[in-house]
């Protein structure tokens, strides 16, 4: 009787370990069903954008991608009015000003030993050289001049190798150096009859 007695105790014991293991396994499936299956999810969250991002993408809009055409900083008040070169000596700084007051380049230059007095000039045709060797001896190119001050001529230029000055200008000296790009830009804009305005 004892012996039936625990046979039914033990069988009762892994009846109902059974019953738990079953239970276990279909909370588990439950849980796979309602998150997909492992990593999936995870890759379901990063394909999907955070509203945040959604909303930047909104106010983007067709715009996202497109080039933002740059806007170039005005030239100094009091410095003329029309198609010109503006030069100002406290900012070592050109503008080239076309149509409709548009700034369609500015950039930082090196000025020479000696600086153009405030006011208004005009670039001449024998004022434009191509190629030539600077009072300093270096090869320039695409010379623009456009006054003298005592005997020495002042313009813009740019080294061949696309060098700029460095250290103390070379005494006598009223080359207005800037980088090749900057001076090819000048050349293309600075022709005989141009205006050029240098302001302090």
């Amino acid at each position: 009787m004892a012996r039936s007695s625990a046979g039914t105790f033990v069988a009762g014991l892994t009846a109902a370990a059974l019953a738990v293991v079953g239970f276990l396994a279909y909370q588990a499936s439950a849980a796979q069903d309602r998150h997909g299956p492992p990593g999936e999810r995870g890759a379901a969250a990063s394909a999907s954008p955070s509203p945040g991002a959604a909303r930047k993408d909104a106010e983007a809009g067709g715009d996202r991608g497109k080039p933002k055409e740059r806007e170039e900083p005005a030239p100094p008040a009091g410095s003329g009015a029309g198609e010109r070169v503006v030069y100002s000596l406290r900012g070592d700084r050109v503008w080239l000003v076309g149509a409709n007051e548009r700034v369609t380049r500015t950039y930082r230059v090196v000025p020479g030993a000696v600086d153009p007095l405030p006011g208004e000039y005009t670039v001449s045709e024998s004022g434009r050289t191509e190629r030539v060797t600077g009072s300093d001896g270096v090869p320039v190119a695409h010379v623009v001049l456009f006054t003298q001050v005592e005997g020495v001529v002042v313009g813009f230029s740019a080294a061949v190798d696309g060098s700029l000055p460095e250290g103390p200008p070379k005494a006598g000296t009223g080359g207005i150096r800037s980088g090749a790009a900057d001076g090819e830009a000048m050349w293309r804009f600075a022709e005989a009859g141009t205006e050029v305005v240098v302001v302090p």
